[in-house]
């Protein structure tokens, strides 16, 4: 077995007190630290890795450069009966998204629908969280992201050959009662940025139809997209128009761009807009109608007979809480090298754990 292949398993309380005593040895506070932990390894429990502990190192190097203020506080910036925007004050993208979405929750339980913009803000994680828990309070919300290709483009737009956009992820839940909240949350590129950063660094080829090279040609090798390449739109021309409402929803309709400051929150984080969407479940009906409908749709697509290659029909959501499920109980795989990079960053700031 290579080594990039080796894992190990850690249960979800080990991972979490690592990760938070690195960020306090960082500089973040203790509410901070246990906040974004929380969040890093909820990813990972939930099988988005890409999203999980792998973000640490990046983290530390960032709050050590100055483009996370570690102990910073969001605050609110302009504010309507049923709506805000909100700064992150260039704290951790978990916390301002946190808060952020507690605005949302809040004002949309008086005023039925809420829209809160955040701006100033680093990395927030893997969207599906957010919505999630508007889902657990009877919401229906959605998640919007743009601004990360105003100073490095990863994306090629439908039919180009030189990067213009990013992966401007999306992320949608809705509630049920007795069947877990239909979420989904994907980049609306073809793949997370991520997942072709560790194939490079792991010397493997990516699928193919997941990036081209400088001439727009498909290929399967990550140094291409390190060479002048970049990511596809999924979807063909359907999945490039979503991810240009993304960059309406996110960057422009917040204004991200007027908040932009030199030396913050780094080259991909300092455009980023955000603008999370919260409706009540039963805004037209009563709730338990919702949900039970909610329900009974859930289970009319999984009673769907799986076609050839398939055990299973699912539900959007359905992998995330299988995985939740399972990695509580047997852990939480870990892939050697990015083990070998919490260590490191533990050892960056004198944190002494296990080199095992």
């Amino acid at each position: 077995m290579d080594w990039i292949d080796v894992v190990r398993t850690k249960t979800a309380e080990e991972l979490e007190s690592l990760v938070r005593e690195i960020l306090i040895a960082a500089g973040a506070d203790q509410d901070g630290a246990a906040e974004v932990a929380e969040h890093l390894v909820l990813s990972n429990l939930s099988g988005v890795d890409s999203h999980g502990i792998w973000h640490v190192e990046g983290y530390l190097k960032a709050v050590q450069a100055g483009e996370i203020l570690a102990t910073a506080k969001p605050s609110v910036l302009k504010e309507t009966p049923s709506s805000a925007l909100i700064s992150g004050n260039w704290t951790f993208g978990q916390v301002t998204a946190n808060f952020g979405m507690e605005v949302a929750i809040e004002k949309a339980a008086s005023q039925n629908v809420a829209v809160v913009g955040l701006v100033q803000t680093h990395h927030i994680g893997r969207l599906g969280h957010f919505v999630e828990v508007a889902a657990r309070e009877g919401m229906i919300a959605m998640v919007w992201t743009g601004g990360y290709s105003e100073e490095e483009p990863a994306t090629m737009p439908y039919g180009g050959r030189d990067r213009v956009l990013h992966t401007n992820p999306v992320a949608m839940a809705f509630p049920g009662d007795q069947e877990s909240a239909m979420m989904f949350d994907f980049a609306t590129t073809v793949a997370s940025g991520v997942k072709v950063v560790n194939a490079h660094r792991r010397n493997q080829d990516v699928p193919p139809g997941w990036i081209v090279d400088k001439n727009g040609s498909p290929t399967t090798k990550p140094s291409d997209f390190f060479e002048g390449g970049g990511h596809i739109p999924f979807g063909g021309h359907k999945g490039y128009a979503v991810m240009m409402a993304g960059e309406y929803l996110g960057r422009i309709v917040t204004g991200a761009d007027d908040y932009v400051e030199a030396g913050r929150g780094g080259p991909i984080n300092r455009h980023q807009g955000v603008t999370m969407m919260v409706m009540k479940a039963d805004l037209f009906r009563p709730l338990a109608d919702f949900t039970r409908e909610a329900d009974e749709m859930e289970r009319r697509v999984r009673a769907v007979p799986p076609a050839p290659g398939f055990d299973e029909v699912l539900a959007p959501g359905d992998l995330e809480e299988r995985t939740r499920i399972a990695r509580r109980r047997d852990g939480i795989p870990i892939a050697d090298d990015v083990w070998q990079s919490l260590i490191d960053a533990a050892d960056r700031v004198n944190v002494k754990r296990e080199k095992a």
